[in-house]
């Protein structure tokens, strides 16, 4: 049963999926050969996966048949339906903090990558930034960079690389945050305040603050395609099937 759907099946405009979707690029592209056979975990983020549609063919996989584009499948990153050594890449963005089973999640990745494939993967930092807001989207952890490449180790993947990024927004995020925590901390009851609707809301922003938003982002388009970055809201790496 499918509780909430990703908030980009309401918003695909949002200014973080924009922004996201430039750093990844700027970040990964280099790991992806061209053409890719690529399969898009977690689809309904699509907006966020665009651009592989320039590296070659995609096959998206999600849980919710409403974020599946043409030519998608129904299926859990826990047990994908796809046989051993077909992809040449794995993308699997703001995904495995979904899952239950890490492990299982990553290995099923790892299995259905042809030996070399590259997996490309992003998952929200640090786990005092968790909220409300990772509760209601069902997260099940944060994540640190050495955090992230632990769980690569672990699934037998060689990490190529692993940063940090939405560096240059990070400390709006982290007074963000920091202000909800302190917030939900001192409420005194115990009412649910959760977004009931079948696709999440987004925080939203005004059209001053959102000009502010992508304008600090510009450091993060500026450097990430040459230097890994050492805080940041998300975390972003690429690991290869040996």
């Amino acid at each position: 049963m499918i509780d909430s759907g990703s908030p980009s099946l309401r918003e695909p405009d949002y200014w973080w999926y924009r922004v996201r979707a430039e750093l990844l690029e700027v970040a990964l592209g280099q790991f992806l050969v061209t053409p890719s056979f690529i399969l898009d975990v977690g689809s309904a983020d699509a907006p966020s996966a665009g651009w592989l549609g320039d590296r070659g063919r995609i096959v998206p996989v999600d849980v919710d048949p409403r974020g599946l584009g043409r030519g998608g499948v129904c299926g859990n990153a826990e047990a994908l339906p796809f046989a051993d050594n077909t992809f040449d890449a794995v993308a699997a963005f703001d995904v495995v903090e979904h899952c239950a089973d890490e492990q299982q999640a990553l290995a099923e990745m790892r299995r259905v990558l042809r030996p070399g494939g590259a997996l490309l993967m992003s998952v929200p930092a640090y786990q005092w930034a968790w909220t409300d807001h990772d509760v209601h989207n069902k997260h099940h952890r944060r994540y640190t960079l050495s955090r992230a490449v632990q769980a690569l180790d672990s699934a037998g993947m060689e990490v190529m690389r692993a940063s940090y990024m939405f560096t240059g927004t990070f400390p709006f995020f982290a007074v963000d945050r920091l202000r909800t925590r302190w917030r939900e901390a001192r409420r005194t009851d115990q009412q649910d305040t959760g977004n009931h609707d079948d696709v999440l809301m987004l925080p939203q922003v005004s059209a001053r603050a959102e000009r502010v938003l992508m304008a600090a982002s510009r450091f993060d388009r500026q450097l990430l395609g040459r230097w890994d970055l050492p805080v940041g809201s998300s975390v972003v790496c690429a690991a290869r099937k040996s």
